[in-house]
């Protein structure tokens, strides 16, 4: 466990309040969701567990928050992940061993994307774990801590619960899932779970703040950066979007008047319907003329900036690091000088004092999927679906794009004002978006939730419509039919016909049934039929859940930026031998 240092908490008074001038006793259940509801989470994602009833008979008679019982723990992990995304943080309830390792996948991506997720386990009574005795979903050798140390290495802090420490661990725990944007991990007894809780005598803790003489001395970097500079450009990455660092790029880039692009995984970090906005940055796989600007400009301020092979475009980027600004949470780098101990919304409204105006800031007035193509009577294919579905997104969607061949087509695609995108960028585990798109909908109910998947992902997590249909969601659902991992085709060159990227054919139209629902469905094989389904889709949706499965009929059928890294990959493949 991570030593405590003065922590800060704000409890709602959900508990009894006051008698007689003392506080009537709160049981560590009762505090642990006391302290999850001050940070507006409303519903807690997980599976039920021998090992965890007595959490879940406290949080169903708790008011404010409703137990959201997924249909396994990794499903019930991403809809928290995503939850998360879109409420600042999300909660998971998991029994101990089998529950907690089944979600072990969820939690090591909820690292990598940096996603604040409180993962709370229900353990063993503390009599039995004390003398080891070898009990079910224990690997029968009496160590009760040995999941605790597989998580770890995958979360932000760990800690087990008793009575006399959770009024210090589980505010700690949240701080740090707040400030470090990673998920932590609370386990506790299941006998301990209705013991009171021993009061501290707990203080505010000091904010973290920016060193003035450090933001000094990199602004003065800065600008003597900028005083040489005629272009300059903005990207924003995946950490502008978890650290709500949005709204302070805009304001850098409109009063700079200098053109924005999203890195792949900071897409929707930036609205993409402002006049300064280009594109994508995708370097040599994505847009030509956004690459042009982005790696001709003498200047380059990137924001939250995650240099992983996905954002560096397998390492095909041409970013210059000494002529770029790259600001981190609570760090700056401009050329190859650090400044440690300044926040980056500080660092980008010095920016904005620096007096650089670039007169002209370049536009991009033709994205990718922008002009509809295609005969209505031609089968449908990566250069027709994307952008009908560009079309028919609306303001304020939530967009979830599934790993796979449709994440880079949907990463080229440009979306409406206010609308929100999740995508596992980084850990790209398939499976995700289904109940990722289950989360979101709980998350925002009076949102649009689009989800657009392929079906080989589909299938590792389908379970998750029943749990839709059972909380009355009602997204719509695209599954992209192309007859096996189209995307692993596409990453491996060495081979042809991979027997191991085929998969059974689903009748995916037919799952509302399977499921015991209702739902609006359709099979399009052509551009005419997917245009007939999204209209219907769009009436129907208000009503019902919609699935519109889109059959191509080449299996090898993907978005340019997909073959442009193939033709890559091969040249590369081809230098080697």
């Amino acid at each position: 466990m991570t030593p405590l240092g003065v922590i800060a908490l704000s409890i709602s008074k959900t508990t009894k309040e006051v008698e007689n001038g003392r506080p009537d006793e709160v049981t560590l259940g009762q505090y642990l969701f006391d302290c999850l509801k001050s940070e507006e989470i409303h519903e807690v994602f997980g599976v039920p567990g021998d090992y965890n009833f007595t959490l879940l008979d406290t949080l169903e008679k708790y008011e404010g928050i409703q137990f959201i019982n997924g249909r396994n723990e990794l499903n019930a992990g991403y809809a928290a992940d995503a939850y998360a995304r879109l409420k600042g943080m999300g909660a998971l309830i998991t029994t101990f061993g089998v529950g907690e390792m089944s979600a072990c996948n969820v939690i090591a991506g909820a690292y990598s994307e940096s996603v604040p997720l409180i993962h709370i386990v229900g353990s063993p009574k503390s009599k039995e774990q004390k003398e080891k005795k070898l009990l079910h979903h224990t690997l029968m050798d009496g160590d009760y801590d040995v999941f605790r140390k597989v998580y770890g290495n995958i979360t932000g802090y760990t800690a087990i619960l008793t009575p006399e420490n959770a009024e210090l661990e589980i505010p700690a725990a949240i701080r740090i899932a707040k400030e470090k944007k990673k998920p932590v991990y609370l386990s506790v007894a299941i006998d301990l779970v209705m013991k009171p809780i021993l009061r501290h005598n707990i203080q505010s803790s000091d904010e973290k703040i920016t060193k003035e003489t450090s933001l000094r001395a990199a602004i003065a970097h800065a600008k003597e950066m900028f005083e040489t500079a005629r272009s300059a450009v903005v990207l924003v990455d995946m950490l502008a979007v978890r650290y709500g660092l949005q709204d302070a790029v805009m304001r850098l880039a409109e009063e700079m008047n200098v053109p924005v692009a999203s890195m792949m995984q900071g897409k929707g970090g930036f609205d993409e319907s402002h006049p300064n906005y280009i594109g994508t940055y995708g370097g040599p796989f994505g847009s030509e003329r956004v690459c042009d600007i982005v790696e001709g400009a003498d200047c380059v301020i990137i924001a939250g900036h995650v240099k992983s092979d996905v954002n560096l475009v397998k390492y095909t980027a041409k970013l210059n690091p000494l002529k770029t600004v790259d600001i981190q949470p609570e760090f700056v780098r401009v050329g190859a000088a650090e400044y440690v101990n300044i926040m980056a919304e500080d660092m980008l409204f010095a920016l904005r004092k620096i007096g650089y105006l670039q007169p002209e800031a370049p536009v991009c007035n033709r994205f990718p999927y922008d002009v509809a193509s295609g005969e209505p009577e031609q089968p449908i294919a990566a250069a027709t679906y994307y952008p009908r579905i560009q079309q028919m997104l609306k303001e304020k969607d939530i967009v979830i794009a599934e790993t796979g061949t449709i994440s880079y087509g949907m990463s080229q695609v440009r979306l409406p004002k206010g609308a929100k995108y999740i995508a596992q960028g980084g850990w790209q585990s398939i499976g995700y978006g289904v109940p990722a798109a289950f989360g979101a909908c709980l998350a925002d109910k009076n949102r649009r939730v689009l989800l657009f998947t392929g079906e080989g992902s589909l299938q590792l997590t389908v379970q998750e419509i029943s749990s839709m249909l059972d909380y009355e969601c009602k997204p719509i659902i695209f599954i992209l039919n192309n007859q096996g991992y189209t995307i692993e085709k596409y990453l491996n060159v060495k081979s042809e016909n991979q027997k191991y990227n085929q998969i059974p054919d689903w009748k995916y139209t037919q799952l509302e049934e399977v499921f015991g629902g209702d739902a609006f469905t359709a099979k399009v094989r052509t551009n005419l039929e997917l245009d007939d389904a999204i209209k219907r889709a769009e009436s129907e949706s208000k009503g019902k859940l919609s699935i519109i499965e889109m059959i191509v009929q080449d299996s090898m059928d993907a978005p340019e930026y997909l073959k442009r890294m193939w033709d890559y990959l091969v040249e590369q493949e081809q230098h080697q031998n």
